[in-house]
């Protein structure tokens, strides 16, 4: 993938992942709240990958 993908990819993972932990903690649902903080990690290696691509020229 290239650079504008994987940070795309990593923006719509952060966003979905910060709306799960808000639906986990108005439900109070422990389980939605530690699915939305792992997508949101997720999302932000994503955006990292992305960054470093551009930074390489997306040799890695």
């Amino acid at each position: 993938m290239g650079e504008m993908t994987d940070k795309t990819k990593g923006i719509a993972n952060e966003a979905a992942g910060n709306t799960k932990q808000a639906v986990g903690d108005a439900t109070n649902d422990h389980s939605m709240k530690a699915e939305g903080k792992a997508q949101e990690r997720k999302g932000e290696a994503q955006n990292l990958k992305g960054e470093v691509k551009g930074a390489l020229g997306d040799k890695v």
